[in-house]
């Protein structure tokens, strides 16, 4: 299995959670239809994103949502990573992505490791941590393709990170996250290109589609880059599905033209995880 689709699915997000479970159900058939075999929802692709929103959308895993997810990647035989939901659990709210296979079990549950909390003056204030407690793990599943590694929207921005999910093996590594429009336009792509050179892996990253009446506007522009860099496939700001091949010959070829990986000098520098998922 060197080769395998891969389908980003830019949803258009509502305040209705059926109509966005619904939506994402059959956006999720259509893609599997196309010969994906991994599909990715967008962050938060159950309710609006906000800090106001998450208690009132929040959900047990297993719940409705979960639920629908586990059903859709059963029926269409597809590996899903589920975006992410606002996940309750003692008390404590999580932003956090669940993934399931083609058989309709949970491989992995990544819970946000790093909370959004940024002040840009004049432009954007945005404080997750007011609602949403931080996971503690990082999260990775097989398939038989590759090994997936797993970061949610702000995981992104750190390179320890997705230098680790490499480390450990995985040869792709997906981002559900909805950038907005500041950092959008500055660092989205730039960020998934730089994961993705750094680590000679390819990126997907998923966001929601643009909406404009939102209180948080999305950016948009799910892509996915290749190890070398490129982005090979990107969305506009409305709601589509992106696919893009993934060839693990072409990241194989790459890590040897490039040998960054074996000539690291480990006797001077090292990133480890400190604690295992």
């Amino acid at each position: 299995h060197l080769e395998f689709r891969l389908a980003l699915v830019q949803l258009h997000v509502s305040k209705i959670k059926a109509d966005n479970l619904g939506r994402a159900q059959k956006i999720v058939k259509e893609a599997a239809g196309q010969g994906a075999k991994v599909v990715v929802l967008p962050e938060c692709f159950n309710s609006p994103y906000g800090t106001g929103f998450f208690a009132e959308y929040a959900e047990k895993i297993p719940g409705e949502s979960t639920q629908v997810l586990s059903e859709a990647a059963k029926e269409c035989g597809v590996y899903l990573v589920g975006g992410s939901i606002p996940e309750e659990d003692g008390g404590k709210i999580y932003n956090t992505c669940s993934i399931f296979g083609p058989d309709g079990k949970l491989l992995v549950k990544h819970r946000k490791i790093h909370l959004f909390d940024i002040d840009v003056p004049g432009k954007i204030r945005f404080q997750e941590s007011e609602t949403l407690s931080p996971g503690n793990s990082l999260s990775m599943f097989e398939t038989p393709f590759c090994k997936v590694g797993v970061g949610i929207c702000y995981d992104i921005r750190f390179a320890e990170l997705a230098q680790i999910y490499a480390k450990k093996g995985c040869q792709l590594l997906v981002y559900p996250g909805a950038f907005n429009m500041t950092t959008g336009p500055a660092h989205w792509e730039l960020l998934q290109r730089g994961r993705a050179v750094d680590n000679q892996v390819y990126v997907a990253a998923a966001s929601p589609a643009r909406d404009e009446s939102a209180s948080y506007v999305a950016w948009g522009h799910s892509s996915v880059v290749n190890p070398w860099g490129e982005v090979i496939a990107k969305a506009g700001s409305e709601e589509s599905i992106v696919y893009a091949d993934i060839d693990l010959q072409y990241l194989a070829d790459m890590r040897q033209q490039l040998p960054i990986t074996t000539q690291r000098r480990n006797d001077l520098y090292s990133v480890n995880s400190v604690q295992e998922g």
